[in-house]
């Protein structure tokens, strides 16, 4: 995925989740979106180096949207709007190859209790159709290691026993953790941040929920996703 121009500048401080103080290299002070519900737990500091997008639609409150942070010699995606359509480009791409061979693909597709699949491939070789649900990690407390949620989430709960249930009905489920951090070299779960998460991550692995996980390279041009990381449970 190719990234618009940005601009950079340095973190003030981020609030209410959605907005953050900044700092331009210009001098100038500016209130940008934060495109992230997460606690951003270990990215949020006051001081580090950020890139920003910057919006000519007249009717949008904010003008920038925070994309990137450096932290120490890494490069971190904190845009969680971005990780489905980087799956869907890798998917396209043959990129995943534990999706290839779909003829079909689709998003936000409505399935389970009020829920829309992140993505829906169908027309494979096995002819079920595969639900494929994208989540954005980019906690990491102990580099190498990457680790999912930084927050607790009854949604991303949610997600998992729907798939699970998928499974059950016949289709295929895959769980893909996207890791948006040039740093990480496996994956695990936050299990001391959201004990149920992992609890119901466990179970649905039981249902037969394939999980995936793959790293991105980052830059200030482009976000793409790269190779398979190991899983660490």
């Amino acid at each position: 995925m190719e990234l618009p121009p940005l601009i950079t500048g340095t973190l003030i401080k981020r609030y209410k989740r959605f907005l953050a103080d900044i700092k331009l290299d210009s001098g100038e002070e500016i209130t940008a979106h934060c495109a992230n519900p997460g606690s951003m737990m270990g990215l949020s500091e006051p001081g580090r180096k950020v890139w920003l997008s910057t919006s000519d639609n007249p009717k949008r409150k904010l003008k920038h949207s925070w994309e990137l942070l450096q932290v120490a010699d890494a490069m971190v995606g904190i845009n969680t709007m971005h990780p489905n359509k980087l799956v869907e480009e890798a998917i396209r791409e043959d990129k995943i190859k534990e999706l290839c061979g779909y003829a079909s693909l689709r998003r936000e597709v409505k399935y389970g209790k009020n829920s829309r699949i992140d993505i829906l491939l169908e027309d494979g070789g096995d002819e079920r159709p595969c639900y494929v649900e994208v989540k954005n990690v980019h906690l990491s407390r102990t580099p190498p290691l990457a680790e999912f949620p930084d927050s607790v989430t009854a949604r991303g709960t949610k997600h998992l026993v729907e798939l699970g249930d998928m499974v059950e009905q016949g289709a295929r489920a895959v769980m893909m953790y996207l890791v948006q951090r040039t740093d990480c070299e496996s994956f695990s779960l936050a299990r001391d941040i959201d004990p149920k998460y992992a609890e119901n991550f466990d179970l649905a692995m039981k249902r037969g929920v394939e999980v995936l996980v793959y790293g991105c390279d980052i830059s200030p041009k482009f976000i793409r996703v790269t190779d398979a990381l190991k899983l660490n449970l």
